[in-house]
């Protein structure tokens, strides 16, 4: 999910989004900062879900912690370990699977480097690929990220986030896993971006 302005016109979305995925058996998380997990829950408790009774469960987490950072810095290789292990305990626990969705800037730690986010968004990809039962959505909000990092989105995801009920085919999507693609001139970033909301049928095969 690529997009600006308000963080919080994007929380009735993902909250609905959140009730599906734990219907559908799946154990859900959601990382931001303190003021979006707040906000998250008022969503989610709006729908009419438990949601004190979901986190006991351990069926939803909502957390705003940086303990994935190591000495405050982000670490590609944790980050990953961490999922992969998550994705493990899930499936043990009883779940069908594990969903999450996070803003990227607070996953990052405000550290931000077009080749370490690079080779986490790769890595992450080869985790879907090899764990189908993990999923979920990055959010890369164009306010508080570098266009480099929003670059990166674009190139490393197979699909595009638009709202609650429309997801698409990313036509910018390249595996990227052994070639470090050259950055983007800002005139080329934006007519990428503008290019997501075009009607896939419009795109040049």
């Amino acid at each position: 999910m690529v997009y600006k302005g308000s963080q919080a016109e994007h929380l009735p979305g993902l909250a609905q989004l959140i009730v599906e995925k734990l219907k559908a058996k799946n154990r859900c998380v959601y990382f931001n900062s303190p003021s979006m997990v707040a906000g998250i829950r008022s969503y989610l408790a709006a729908t009419g879900l438990d949601v004190a009774q979901e986190v006991r469960k351990g069926s939803l987490v909502l957390s705003s912690a940086m303990d994935h950072l190591l000495n405050g810095r982000f670490d590609v290789e944790r980050m990953l370990g961490m999922f992969a292990r998550a994705v493990d305990q899930a499936l043990s626990d009883g779940y069908q699977g594990l969903w999450g969705t996070g803003d990227m800037n607070w996953e990052l730690g405000g550290e931000e480097s077009f080749e370490k986010l690079l080779a986490y968004e790769c890595g992450l990809e080869l985790l879907l690929r090899s764990q189908p039962a993990l999923s979920g959505i990055c959010q890369y909000h164009q306010d508080t990220l570098s266009e480099d990092s929003v670059h990166v989105a674009l190139l490393t995801h197979r699909s595009v986030f638009i709202n609650e009920t429309l997801s698409r085919v990313n036509p910018f999507y390249a595996r990227v896993e052994s070639t470090l693609p050259q950055r983007l001139s800002t005139p080329g970033l934006k007519k990428m971006l503008a290019q997501l909301h075009v009607p896939a049928s419009s795109h040049p095969h």
